[in-house]
This record gives structure tokens, C-alpha cells and sequence, in this order.
């Protein structure tokens, strides 16, 4: 790996380690998690990897292959956030310093295996550094306590209003299973793919563009939302506490259906995308377990159309993407792949069309958008194992 070749090039010795987190895709369930909801979605054979050795005298430094300048602090003296890509380890070292004592340092080099956006890239990369930091520290994390540390530095230090579809993905998913997750109670089943299911792959359409959640318009999406429910709480009579503390999931579907005409046009719409999506997720977890790859593709579809019409999210190059890939032979379903604000589109795919989905795809999205050649992009990729808890 890169990362194990460039940390040798700095330090002049191998690295004592290497920690991985695979990305993520969840093909329906998204903007959901945020409010209780439940998520179906996969860990795929791609991620971070981080290559480091311990530091015994508390200092982490940590290099980076996609972005530039090193980030150096001291374990026990973790900096303000600085709006850069190191806010993510600073996040983590901050949410385990507060339930465990760090004394051991880290160096290292981080390297993801593609481009970032879209992938919950930054997820990938908290996870992994959690497992290193634990790892020199012989710190060991039940799986519950690996996905609300992670969520913890992301939500508290770095400040996106993200629930723990992310987080729970990368270290729950198993190869060749669809996670079925409820984010109310931490429930979650690991379904087969059963024996008479068609063949599936997973296609990755990179847009060219990169996206950062804490900067779009993700966290204002979520207090629409939020908004939503604290008035339909009002309009039905039900308690209600601080704002912050609204969740779609407290609120019945009929008492939205009852009220939902006198909220603000853009409150409708986004409590319409989560209390629908809340159904195609229940919808598309029995379609996987009856081997319906055919049925839970159109859900994703669904999914999709919503998170532009409702949602309202997605870049111009993402929304073409999604149309693209709608009319694409071999193409079961797929929509944004992260939150929607530029960044990737995936796809459940037939793995015989693999050759003409990445021919079609790629033609018709360049001749839209032409100046993006050369960073555009396409991946193939199977289901994956999560983090190995440390």
C-alpha cells in the first residue's frame, strides 16, 4: 500500500501497524438516521487505511496522501477545531480521551482507497484512526462503544448533524449481508443474501467533486426536518421539549398526514422524504430477504428521486448521474451515495453488464459535463467485512 511506502519514506522503518475501515453505501435509508430512523446499507472492499507506530511520548503526527501539511498535536493537549481534514482525528482523540486515559501517541500516514465524497470517507477515517489510537494505548472497545465514540467526534467536535447510519455500516457490516439497522434502539439484523438472489456488484459513479459535509447545506436540511416535527407536535397537542431533541420517529405517520398541509412548503417536503423513506427501508429489508435484488433496486431508485424532489439535495453532476443511471441497462438501482451535496452516485449492479455500464454511464456523463474528464470516475466493488474491533 501507498501508505506503508510513504510512512518509510519519512520514518525510515516499516510501520509497527496498519488499521482499515471500509467506506459505505446505503441504498435506502438516507436522511434518516438523524431522526431515529431505521437504514439498510453495506460495508464495501474499499476504505481507509492508516499505516502508524506508537509515539511513547504522547505526540500524534499524521500525514495525509489526498490532502497536504501534516497535523501534529499532543495527545493530552488536543486543539480547537482548525476547519481542516485533521478536525476528523482531532474529534477522535477528543471523544476517547473523554472515557479512556491516552498516553501513547501515534505517527502515521493516511490513505484512502478512493476519492473522497460520498462514501462517509470521513467516518472511514475517524474509524480507522480509533482503532491505531486504541491500538497503542491497549484500549478495547466493545463494537457499541467504536460506533458512539466515532459518532461522538463527528457530531460534538467537527459539528455535523449526522445520525449513526455512518458509523454503524463500517463496523457492523458483514460480507455478503445487507444491514438492517434500527438507529432508535441499536437493533440491527444482518440478512443473507439468499440463494436464488441474481448476482450483484456494486458500482461507484465519482462525480469529480468533492464535498464536506460541516460546508453544505446538510446540517440546515436537518433543522428543516426538525422544524417539521417540533410544529407538527404543536399542531397535534403532543410534548414537546427542546428543539434539538425533535425526532420524526416521535411522531406518529398519521399525525403528519393530518397536519402536514399547514406546515412551510420546504418543512413538508423534507418530513415527506424521511416518514417515506422510513417505508421504503422496511419495504426494501423484506424485498433482500425474499432474494428480490430487482424489487429493494427500485426502492433505491425511489430513494433517490426523493433526496432530489424532497430532500432537495444533490449537485447538478450528481442529479445527472442518477438520471443516467435510471435508463442503464444492467442497472438494478442506486442513488447519491453520502449525503447528496456533490460526491459520488452508487449503484447495485448485474456484474455480466459491467463493461457496458461503465462504457454508458461514462459517455453520456461527459458529454453533459465534459470539462470534468479526468476526474470523473468509476469503481467496482463488493459488500465487505466492517471494523475489526479493537
Amino acid at each position: 500500500m501507498k501508505c506503508e511506502e510513504r510512512f518509510f519514506e519519512i520514518y525510515g522503518r516499516d510501520p509497527a501497524g496498519t488499521a482499515f475501515s471500509p467506506y459505505r453505501i446505503c441504498p435506502i435509508g438516507a436522511h434518516s438516521d438523524h431522526n431515529l430512523g431505521k437504514i439498510t446499507g453495506f460495508a464495501i472492499s474499499k476504505g481507509i487505511h492508516i499505516a502508524y507506530s506508537p509515539k511513547q511520548n504522547g505526540v500524534i503526527e499524521m500525514v495525509s496522501l489526498q490532502f497536504p501539511k501534516r497535523a501534529q498535536w499532543h495527545i493530552r493537549e488536543i486543539p480547537e477545531k482548525a476547519n481542516d481534514w485533521a478536525d476528523y482525528l482531532r474529534g477522535a482523540t477528543w471523544a476517547l480521551a473523554k472515557k479512556h486515559t491516552l498516553s501513547v501517541g501515534i505517527c502515521g500516514v493516511i490513505e484512502g482507497t478512493l476519492p473522497i465524497g460520498g462514501l462517509s470517507s470521513s467516518a472511514a477515517v475517524i474509524l480507522s484512526f480509533l482503532e491505531a489510537l486504541c491500538q497503542v494505548n491497549q484500549i478495547r472497545l466493545s463494537t457499541q462503544e467504536l460506533i458512539d465514540t466515532a459518532l461522538d467526534a463527528e457530531l460534538n467536535f467537527v459539528g455535523v448533524s449526522i445520525g449513526k447510519l455512518d458509523q454503524s455500516c463500517e463496523v457492523l457490516g458483514k460480507k455478503g449481508h445487507l444491514l438492517y439497522l434500527d438507529t432508535k434502539d441499536d437493533s440491527y439484523e444482518l440478512i443473507p443474501a439468499s440463494a436464488s438472489m441474481k448476482p450483484y456488484r456494486f458500482a461507484i459513479f465519482f462525480s469529480g467533486l468533492e464535498h464536506n459535509l460541516a460546508g453544505s447545506k446538510y446540517n440546515m436540511r436537518v433543522d428543516e426536518l426538525r422544524a417539521g416535527v417540533y410544529a407538527l407536535q404543536a399542531f397535534a397537542g403532543m410534548e414537546y421539549g427542546k428543539f434539538s431533541q425533535a425526532n420524526a420517529r416521535d411522531v406518529p405517520y398519521d399525525v403528519y398526514l393530518q397536519y402536514k398541509d399547514r406546515l412551510p412548503v420546504p418543512w413538508m417536503k423534507r418530513c415527506e422524504h424521511w416518514y417515506t423513506e422510513f417505508q421504503r427501508v422496511e419495504a426494501g429489508a423484506e424485498a433482500w430477504r425474499r432474494g428480490d435484488i430487482e424489487a429493494y433496486g427500485r426502492l433505491s431508485f425511489e430513494s433517490g428521486w426523493s433526496s432530489i424532489h424532497n430532500w432537495e439535495s444533490g449537485a447538478p453532476e450528481q442529479i445527472r448521474l442518477y438520471e443516467i443511471m435510471t435508463h442503464t441497462e444492467g442497472i438494478y438501482g442506486g442513488r447519491f451515495s453520502g449525503a447528496g451535496f456533490k460526491g459520488c452516485c452508487m449503484a447495485l449492479i448485474d456484474p455480466a453488464y459491467e463493461e457496458s455500464i461503465e462504457r454508458q454511464v461514462t459517455k453520456e456523463y461527459l458529454k453533459s459535463f465534459p470539462h470534468l474528464e479526468g476526474k470523473y470516475a468509476v469503481f467496482f466493488c463488493d459488500s465487505a467485512d466492517g471494523v475489526e474491533v479493537v
